[in-house]
Formats: structure tokens, sequence, C-alpha cells
């Protein structure tokens, strides 16, 4: 299976989902990792376009399950991004999400709720940044008062558990 980028390339998934400290003792998949890596600039000038393929990529990887390969992605994606810009902020709550889900995974609830909670944060402070008007940055459309409204769903749950894990590309689309 693979991941339709914006340029219409299709960049593989991952062979196997990475989950460290796991029985398989499996190396994550570094040779389709480095695939999109390549993708990543070394700097964006003024924002993240929203349709950029290691973004959109690190999105997807999210929604199909492979939440230590989407933290590597999505975190190539922050480090590039703009200082200050709104779409850091956003990157570094849908970074946590994914670590958190790969924590539900690992069946690490509570480390998973504070992950999930340092999000939420994260998606307050965006939500105090303006937007620009017909932006064409990760942050300018993304929906993040959604996104915000399904982690307090979760938060406010008396145990999270591997089902509860959250697409962020779902969120996106709605």
């Amino acid at each position: 299976m693979s991941i339709p980028s914006s340029s219409g390339a299709s960049l593989p998934l991952p062979r196997w989902a990475y989950v460290p400290g796991s029985a398989a003792d499996a190396d994550a998949d570094y040779d389709t990792l480095a695939q999109v890596m390549a993708l990543v600039p070394s700097r964006f000038r003024d924002f993240v376009p929203a349709r950029h393929p290691a973004l959109r990529y690190g999105l997807a990887l999210n929604d199909h399950g492979f939440f230590w390969e989407s933290q590597q992605v999505l975190e190539a994606v922050w480090a590039a991004a703009p200082q200050g810009g709104r779409e850091r902020i956003l990157l570094r709550a849908c970074t946590q999400i994914a670590g958190a889900n790969l924590k539900l995974r690992m069946m690490k609830s509570h480390a998973a709720s504070r992950l999930l909670g340092e999000a939420l944060g994260e998606l307050k402070t965006l939500s105090l940044r303006k937007a620009v008007a017909g932006g064409d940055g990760f942050a300018d459309g993304f929906p993040t008062a959604a996104l915000a409204a399904l982690l307090q769903a979760k938060l406010a749950l008396p145990q999270l558990s591997k089902a509860d894990w959250v697409k962020i590309g779902a969120v996106a689309r709605t």
C-alpha cells in the first residue's frame, strides 16, 4: 500500500510499524522513511504548505497506525518550519498526538493522557494566534477547534485504551 502525495507520486507505507521495546526486536523501516525525509527542505520560508508531501505523509502515517514513523516525519517537518510560526505550534501538537497514540499501543495510558493534554495545550495556544485568511499554510485552514474537541473527549474518558487513538487526518477532512 502507498500514500499519494500532493505531487501525484506515491510514497510507500513502511513495511511494519515500529514499536520501541517490543518483543519483535525489529528496527524501524528506515529505508522507507528516508524516501520521505528527502522531501523535507532544510527550512521552509514563510510557512509550511498544507499540501507539502512530507507533511501529508506524516499525518497519513499516523492515521494508518504507524505512530513512531509519523512522529519522525512530523518532527522533521517541525524542525524545518519557521521559528515562531503557527505551523510549528500545530506540528508540535500533531507530533504529541502521534506519540500519545504510540504510548496507547504500548499500553501506557498515563503517558498517553499526558501527551494528549500537552497537545491540547498547544491547540489552545494556536487558537490565540491569528490565522491568515485564505492562507496556504498548514495551520491556516486546519480545524483546530475540532481536533481540540476530540482531544477533550478522549481526556474525559476514565481510562484510555488502545482503541482510543486519534486520527489527525480524519479530523482535517471533516
